[in-house]
């Protein structure tokens, strides 16, 4: 797995939680094109190989998540310039969402346009109480393209994602909250440190277990219940004879903490 990007800052924290920044504060972390390659490059390493990588946490440096698409390098673009750029968003997109382990966003501020839909496409989310959220894509001429009008209307309902989608208006972290795009409101001094609480708390369990229960839950929202149950139940009956599923039954009746191998 590749580590050393020019706009991204990876790191290891313990031994199985990946924490990823994206690194163009200057900006406010505005995407361009080497990060969107370099993020398409990053998720599909872990697709590959996760290299015990258990959790994942994505936030922003500086005071700002994600201010979206960088539209200074965006001007005087040709449409197959423009075409070929989005075409690595795109890629990028898809390979968060099919990162094998759970993906958190620690929003560490506001999340416009792309950078919402970063958050979206991640597992679940935490927002400081300084975040503030929008999809402004049609005041600029153009819609949701990085997954946006799918992903938004499973998190506060179709109603309520015709309105932010189609008024391009922001809305703060409470309402954010309300409506299920967040899960937890935290300080921003203590975002990071309640974000890893939980990522440690996912790392600590068996890590096929985790996998699989998270493609379910995605799979649940895209078809009926019938066949969700019957991908449920084919992902169950793979974790039967793994290690860690005897391991887990060991530990539970010798009452102590299971040592999980990811096998």
């Amino acid at each position: 797995m590749q580590t050393d990007f020019e706009t991204l800052c990876v790191e290891r924290i313990d031994d199985h939680i990946l924490l990823v920044t994206l690194d163009r504060p200057e900006v406010a972390n505005a995407k361009n094109t080497q990060m969107g390659r370099e993020h398409k490059e990053l998720f599909e390493g872990l697709y590959i190989d996760a290299e015990d990588v258990r959790c994942v946490v994505l936030t922003g440096r500086g005071k700002v998540f994600c201010a979206g698409g960088d539209l200074k390098e965006r001007k005087g673009m040709t449409d197959k310039e423009w075409k070929h750029q989005h075409a690595i968003f795109e890629q990028g997109v898809l390979a968060l969402r099919m990162c094998p382990m759970p993906v958190i966003a620690a929003v560490n501020g506001p999340a416009y346009a792309g950078g919402c839909e970063m958050v979206l496409t991640s597992d679940f989310a935490y927002a400081s109480t300084t975040a503030r959220f929008a999809l402004t894509e049609v005041t600029l001429g153009i819609m949701p393209g990085a997954m946006g009008t799918q992903n938004l209307p499973h998190a506060v309902g179709e109603r309520r994602a015709k309105e932010i989608i189609l008024t391009g208006r922001p809305f703060n972290v409470e309402q954010a909250y309300q409506w299920g795009l967040v899960n937890q409101i935290c300080e921003p001094e203590n975002l990071l440190e309640e974000v890893m609480d939980t990522a440690r708390k996912i790392a600590e369990n068996a890590p096929q277990s985790v996998m699989r229960a998270k493609r379910s839950v995605s799979v649940a929202t895209q078809v009926d219940r019938f066949n969700g149950y019957q991908f449920e139940l084919e992902a169950y009956n793979r974790l039967v004879p793994t290690e860690d599923r005897r391991e887990g039954i060991l530990a539970f009746n010798e009452k102590r903490k299971p040592r999980y191998k990811g096998r």
